[in-house]
């Protein structure tokens, strides 16, 4: 079975690869669409008296024990109760929780007392040195079990400033 028009065929293949070409070298070179991405962040302000509620908290949390995936499982835990994801990570802090910690400068700080209510009675304070952010930072320690059961939310004792996420959708 043979082609009649050959050069017909060949000419349409030249025609969509040349085409195809320089489509794909426009795209190639074009410049990044970097348009204004506007604030990553919506910033709020939990006053004093008022409920601080888990999707107001972004938690890290970082695995000092020998269990591999400790720290993703918290973390979905967490965020299972509404808790917003931050960091995961092996633990580089010299704090060896048997439970678990939390790395704070502030102990009265609201989004830390919610956290450790999560965590259960045996959760540490400990000054962190490690760098942290504006994130309550967990560490999980080889004693580690569950979450315990607690409100995901608590009245805030001092005004707090939350910096929540904006997911863009295209």
């Amino acid at each position: 079975m043979t082609s009649r028009h050959p050069a017909l065929v060949m000419t349409a293949a030249v025609a969509v690869f040349l085409l195809g070409s320089f489509y794909g070298f426009r795209l190639l070179t074009a410049d990044a669409d970097t348009g204004d991405e506007g604030p990553s962040c919506d910033t709020r302000t939990v006053a004093a008296g008022d409920d601080l509620t888990s999707n107001l908290v972004a938690v890290d949390v970082y695995n000092a024990s020998q269990r591999a995936g400790l720290a993703n499982r918290v973390s979905i835990n967490l965020q299972r109760r509404g808790f917003l994801a931050g960091k995961i990570a092996n633990s580089t802090s010299k704090v060896q929780p048997k439970v678990a910690a939390i790395l704070t400068t502030d102990r009265d700080d609201p989004r830390v007392k919610l956290v450790a209510q999560q965590l259960g009675p045996d959760v540490e304070l400990a000054e962190p040195d490690i760098p942290v952010d504006d994130n309550v930072v967990v560490v999980v320690g080889d004693d580690y079990k569950k979450l315990a059961k607690a409100q995901t939310k608590v009245q805030a004792t001092s005004a707090v400033t939350v910096c929540v996420p904006i997911v863009k959708i295209p």
